[in-house]
């Protein structure tokens, strides 16, 4: 069989895809300070370098429930006589499933169910298949959006699958070109991202894989320590795969969810796999560049067991292997100016004697090893690596991702390519080309889209003069990290008008409590109907202690907004802080769902035992991932 490419269908039960909201992200991420035992002076540069200090210009991308109906999903299906692939471009790009034909078998956690859940940068999250992260550390700001797509053609005719995005935190490119050549027992991805910026940047990628996970499945990699966290525990470097007595190399044994970097020695081929009691499963190799690897496992207690099925429903247990540019993915590596880094990746079915998976762990590296390079050799990925760039321009268009690129190209911040076809800007970039056309940003309400950049800081500096040009001043130069420079521009676009969008920027500005509460508020008054605004302004009545205000505004919300999950859990929260505990219990007993709840957050577990002493919290409300 010849390989082919195809666009198709995916049905399957699933929620509609996530929007992008209104409010910007003001807030960055934590500083990684917490190394323990074993960290070296490079990776303590690395958790230390490279933090963003905000998300902008990304919104907050939820909208999403938890009720779910039949849709269908534009796919593209790469196949040959031994895989097929199939990528979800309008969802990240993702790898949803890889089958091995001549078995049957699917490699990857398959998701039954598109369900988002909050665990992404940007709030919406999936479960399943490979996820590909570029930006900073966490899941990335492109994760449930779409990304161009295009056919190419190998100098040999293999057909392949570009994907290609342009990442707006970090202001890099990305390209993922993807084929499978015919008789290949292996699906190559060539990654390459590109820093377009006359200034280094600090990069992050990793391919997040998700696997089914059984009692018996093991994983494996050419490591004997690992950097080690979990939720209540410091990065630390251990032996690996024994910890505490206990062989941490079979995460259905494992009962806290953890993460294990695995601590691959200088020189050795990178690779990770996850094998069955069979001695089957998937493996994952890669070029060099691709330096980490790591194990993520839920763990076997209560809270990891809900988070499962809260994400792919019953009876679905999976894990996570990955691989990443820096050995932790607490990491930033500094990116230089102009700077394209590339690498391409491997994946497939990797059988190895069960008897020698399944003994010493010496024994199973080196068995392992052996049938990888039986399966791929070295030299063969580095062929795939030489021939990647010899991929030309698409052929034909599959599906279009967003305007950003395009209008950064019109400016010249970007230089246009024909092996990326970014099209043209759309409505959402309107507002910003005007600005380019005429020197004037529009007016708009809700305002514009924010952007990032010094050629868009440089233009409204010369001329913002109205609330809005002045609010997006503000945005400009707080993501630039000159916080007080920020301060004034939304000051003076509350001067000129006010608006809820200057007043919340406000609020989070101001180290006071109380003051940021009374500047919530004023947002909150200016668009009562807001519902992201409303919980934000909650939750900065809940800081500053004030939970009388928090329940008279929750009352006097409409009965649609007041029933929702988020609503009810700071209701909730407010009547615990006001003594009436009978009205929490109240509202537990009658049901709290909160569709975006946070990964590792212990609200509904912390409010369960406040006013259920002593009492087990219930399966539905235990998302704890420590000891739960």
């Amino acid at each position: 069989m010849t390989s082919t490419l195809r666009t198709d269908l995916l049905r399957i039960v699933g929620t509609p895809n996530p929007v992008g909201g209104t409010l910007p992200i003001l807030h960055g991420l934590p500083q990684q300070t917490a190394a323990g035992v074993g960290v070296d002076d490079e990776m303590r540069h690395n958790l230390a370098y490279g933090v963003p200090h905000t998300l902008l210009p990304y919104t907050r991308q939820g909208g999403y429930d938890r009720d779910r109906a039949e849709r269908e999903v534009p796919c593209v299906v790469l196949e040959n006589a031994t895989l097929t692939a199939t990528f979800l471009p309008s969802l990240g790009g993702r790898l949803w499933s890889l089958v091995h034909r001549p078995s049957g078998r699917e490699l990857l956690h398959r998701n039954r169910i598109l369900q988002p859940a909050n665990l992404a940068l940007r709030d919406a999250w999936l479960a399943g298949g490979v996820e590909w992260n570029l930006g900073t550390t966490g899941h990335w700001p492109l994760t449930c959006e779409p990304l161009h797509a295009a056919r190419v053609t190998a100098p040999d005719g293999t057909p392949g699958l570009r994907m290609y995005a342009f990442e707006r935190l970090r202001r890099l490119v990305l390209r993922m070109d993807t084929w499978l050549p015919a008789g290949s027992p292996v699906l190559y991805v060539h990654i390459a991202v590109h820093n377009p910026a006359p200034t280094e940047t600090p990069v992050y990628w990793w391919s997040n894989i998700a696997v089914p996970q059984d009692r018996d499945v093991r994983v494996l990699g050419p490591a004997d320590h690992a950097f080690h966290c979990d939720y209540v525990s410091d990065l630390r470097r251990v032996p690996f795969p024994q910890l505490d007595g206990a062989d941490h190399s079979y995460p259905g044994r494992v009962p806290c969810a953890a993460d294990y970097f695995l601590d691959l020695p200088g020189g050795e081929r990178p690779w990770i796999a996850a094998l069955d009691e069979r001695g089957t499963g998937l493996v994952q190799t890669s070029t060099a560049r691709l330096r980490g690897r790591k194990l993520f496992c839920w763990g076997t207690g209560t809270g990891g067991k809900h988070w499962q099925e809260w994400l792919s429903g019953p009876d679905s247990a999976y894990l996570e292997i990955q691989a990443g540019l820096a050995r932790t993915q607490l990491e930033h590596l500094p990116m230089p100016a102009g700077a394209t880094w590339s690498w391409t990746e491997a994946y497939g079915l990797l059988q190895a004697d069960p008897v020698a998976v399944h003994g010493s762990w010496e024994t199973a590296r080196a068995a392992v090893g052996e049938a990888l390079n039986a399966l791929v050799s070295p030299l063969q990925v580095d062929l795939a690596e030489a021939l990647a760039a010899e991929f030309g321009e698409p052929e034909e268009l599959l599906a279009t991702g967003s305007g950003w690129a395009a209008l950064e190209i019109e400016t010249g911040a970007l230089a246009a390519s024909p092996l990326l076809p970014f099209g043209v800007p759309t409505d959402a970039q309107e507002p910003w080309r005007r600005l380019l056309e005429t020197g004037t940003l529009p007016v708009c309400d809700p305002p514009a889209e924010p952007v990032t950049g010094v050629h868009w800081r440089a233009l409204l500096e010369a001329g913002a003069a109205d609330w809005h040009a002045l609010y997006q001043l503000g945005l400009l130069r707080l993501a630039a990290g000159d916080q007080e420079a920020a301060r004034e521009a939304f000051q003076r676009s509350i001067a000129v008008q006010s608006s809820p969008w200057a007043l919340r920027a406000l609020a989070f500005l101001t180290p006071d409590r109380q003051q940021a509460a009374d500047l919530a508020l004023s947002a909150h008054r200016l668009r009562p109907g807001l519902l992201e605004l409303t919980i934000e302004t909650l939750e900065a009545l809940r800081r500053a202690e004030r939970p009388a205000e928090a329940l008279a505004l929750i009352e006097a919300l409409p009965a649609a907004d007041r029933a929702h999950g988020r609503i009810r859990l700071a209701e909730a929260e407010a009547a615990h802080a006001s003594g009436d505990d009978e009205r929490v219990r109240r509202l537990l007993s009658e049901g709290i769902q909160v569709d975006n709840m946070r990964e590792g957050e212990l609200s509904l577990d912390t409010l369960w035992l406040a006013v259920h002493p002593g009492t087990p919290v219930p399966p539905q409300y235990d998302f704890r991932m420590a000891d739960g």
